[in-house]
Order: C-alpha cells, then sequence, then structure tokens
C-alpha cells in the first residue's frame, strides 16, 4: 500500500458501496413476480445494465439515463416473469430509489461528515439520487451524477465533476468504493483511493495499489478520524 495522502474532501461510490444495490433489486423482483427465480433475474438485470452502461462509455450508443435503462431491464424482467401489471412494472422500475443501506453506513457517514465534507458520486441519475438517499438516511454535503456529463463511470468526465467540486489538489480528493474498477477510474484522473470491501462488489487484483483498504466503512472511519 501507498504512503498514506493528507485528504481535504471524502467521495463516495453509492451503489454496492454504501447501499446493497443487488439486495434491494432482488426484494423488487421478489414483490413484483413471486414465483420467480430472483437471482436468475436479478443478475439478468445487472447484466443488461452494466453492458448498456458500458456501451455509452465507448460511445456506441447514445447517453440513457439509469432511470431509463432500470426501466428497460424492469420490462425485460416482467416480460420473463410474465407480469403485466403496469402498476407492478412500474414499482420495479424504481427498485433503485429504495436501497437499504449497509449496516454501518449511516452512522460512519455521520462521523465522517463532522470532519470532511462528504460527495456522493453516482452512475445513478438525478432524479433517483435523492430520493435513495432520503430512503437509506444518507447525509450528504452535495450529491454528483454521472447524468450531468451524459456519461457513466469509469469515464473520466464524471471523475472531474468531484475535482471541480473539490476545488484542491486531486490527490487530496479521495475516492472511496467497494469496486476497483471505479477506483482505477479515480485513480487515473490523480484522485486518491480507498477500497471498503463489501459482500457484493469487485475486488482488488494483486496489481491493484490503493491508498486505503479496510474491511468495512467503519473500519475506513476510524482510521481516517485517527489521522
Amino acid at each position: 500500500m501507498p504512503a498514506q495522502p493528507d485528504i481535504d474532501v471524502l467521495v463516495f461510490d453509492l451503489l454496492g458501496t454504501l447501499v446493497d444495490e443487488p439486495g434491494g433489486i432482488k426484494a423488487a423482483i421478489a414483490e413484483a413476480a413471486p414465483d420467480a427465480d430472483v437471482d436468475d433475474m436479478a443478475e439478468a438485470w445487472a447484466g443488461h445494465v452494466a453492458r448498456l452502461q458500458r456501451q455509452i462509455v465507448d460511445g456506441e450508443r447514445p447517453y440513457a439515463s439509469s432511470e431509463a435503462i432500470d426501466r428497460e431491464a424492469a420490462g425485460l424482467v416482467a416480460a420473463e416473469c410474465g407480469v403485466t401489471d403496469a402498476a407492478a412494472i412500474d414499482r420495479l422500475a424504481t427498485a433503485g430509489r429504495r436501497l437499504d443501506p449497509w449496516p454501518d453506513t449511516v452512522a460512519s457517514l455521520d462521523r465522517l461528515a463532522a470532519r470532511f465534507p462528504i460527495v456522493g458520486l453516482s452512475n445513478a441519475s438525478r432524479a433517483t439520487l435523492p430520493r435513495l438517499s432520503a430512503h437509506a438516511g444518507l447525509r450528504w454535503h452535495f450529491l454528483l451524477s454521472a447524468e450531468d456529463v451524459q456519461t457513466y463511470k469509469p469515464a473520466p468526465d464524471v471523475y472531474r465533476l468531484a475535482l471541480l467540486l473539490a476545488g484542491t489538489a486531486a490527490s487530496r480528493v479521495l475516492m472511496v468504493a467497494a469496486h476497483a474498477w471505479d477506483l482505477r477510474g479515480a485513480q487515473a484522473m490523480g484522485l486518491s483511493t480507498a477500497y471498503v470491501r463489501r459482500p457484493i462488489g469487485d475486488a482488488p487484483l494483486a496489481g491493484d495499489a490503493f491508498d486505503f483498504e479496510a474491511e468495512s466503512l467503519a473500519g475506513l472511519a476510524d482510521v481516517l478520524l485517527d489521522r
């Protein structure tokens, strides 16, 4: 692990890092289609979202918001499960607004917010982020959506949003995520990085060297607040 940098601003990924995205999608699918193979349908949903976002980042298709992509995914799942009720499909499509936080998320954000400016930086849409934050009880000083630059992480323009807001050297901005691919994107823009292990996510590879690694957000908070 490299020498730990001085930090002025904390920037957090939300989906998977602060909230249980797969669990929330599975719960929404089970509500809409009680007899569905929830694991298979959630995997299909996640695969559709990842594929379309990757195509947008690569310039292979026009930008669509995360809400529009989720609606496509919900439509695919509903068709596969035989769900035809419009209200049920609409509720399924907005599952991303009702994701629960991990057990240590809310208290850890509150602790960190007493010392650092904390910023959310998410692929979720502008419409989704405040509703998700309210549902999960997430405390922010500012929220940024990839929708503002019409692309998705790990495109450089998304991380540039955080740098412009922070108004300080990139190395003094700490990107916190449970996804190594997200942290690599931040590193490429000069941000410092912190990997937090979650039950889901993208674990670091042998060649990754992040500035901080923690088994929980509470553990990362302990380290940052003791400095």
